[in-house]
């Protein structure tokens, strides 16, 4: 067996101490005898899922810098509106 602390709230702890009376056994074997119920009581774990795979894919040469892009995003809405939009400004 394996020694821990384990830190409860005055109310369990004298719960605890009067069900050690009345049944005549430690507080210890109380505790884990109560962790052995809950722990039998658990579903069983999920099935592992491999991990997913991201599909990665070349999409060919850039057709505009990283520098231009947000001109580029709001000059084609401005176009947009104006009816001219689709065309790239390098």
């Amino acid at each position: 067996m394996q020694k821990i602390q384990i830190l409860f709230p005055e109310p369990v702890m004298n719960r605890l101490r009067k069900t050690s009376q009345e049944w005549d056994r430690p507080v210890s074997e109380i505790v884990r005898k109560a962790v052995d119920d809950f722990l039998n009581k658990l579903p069983a774990p999920a099935p592992h899922r491999p991990k997913l795979k991201i599909p990665v894919f070349q999409g060919g040469k850039l057709r505009i810098s990283a520098e231009n892009f947000k001109e580029h995003i709001y000059s084609n809405l401005i176009s947009a509106e104006n009816g001219n939009a689709g065309k790239l400004k390098n």
